[in-house]
């Protein structure tokens, strides 16, 4: 599916053949996009009666989004993608630099990109156990930990980082 050039957000909400309902929100590649992310996000789970913790989502979002802004280049559009599911949600931000997302690649796509078998050292940045990573930041680290699973993908235009998150166990009023 080509991604339109734009500079203002654009919404598409429907549901696919196979997939469940979802909002695709195609974002500015400007920091701008950051805070535009966190609303849609809440909006978007709102609209699509997703039992997931809304705050904790539209904050890791908006981390993903930070992410690609501040390390892809422009000037095409970050794409953020809200999906309901029956036991919480998923998000995703879609960028057009195919390189892996280093602390965050699942299992199989840290073997589909590097020829490596997933291991232990899966995903790990390099630094010394017990260190700090340089390469993974403040905001991945609050995706994995507040996450109930993360990780990127190819996609043909670039690649796609996601986290899921579970359904509350009391589900919020709207």
């Amino acid at each position: 599916m080509p991604v339109a050039q734009t500079k203002e957000p654009t919404a598409r909400h429907g549901s696919g053949p196979s997939g469940p309902e979802c909002w695709r929100i195609e974002l500015p590649h400007a920091p701008s996009a950051v805070p535009l992310a966190r609303a849609l996000t809440g909006a978007a789970l709102r609209d699509l009666r997703a039992t997931a913790d809304r705050a904790t989502a539209a904050l890791l979002a908006a981390e993903l989004v930070a992410n690609a802004v501040a390390h892809t280049r422009g000037p095409g559009p970050v794409a953020l993608v809200v999906r309901a599911q029956a036991a919480g949600c998923e998000v995703e931000v879609h960028d057009a630099d195919p390189t892996p997302v280093v602390g965050l690649l699942a299992a199989a796509c840290d073997a589909e990109w590097t020829g490596r078998t997933a291991g232990p050292a899966a995903g790990n940045s390099g630094a010394a156990v017990g260190q700090r990573s340089p390469v993974v930041g403040r905001g991945l680290r609050l995706v994995r930990g507040l996450s109930t699973a993360a990780g990127c993908r190819r996609t043909p235009h670039g690649k796609a980082v996601w986290f899921t998150l579970p359904a509350l166990r009391e589900p919020r009023l709207p």
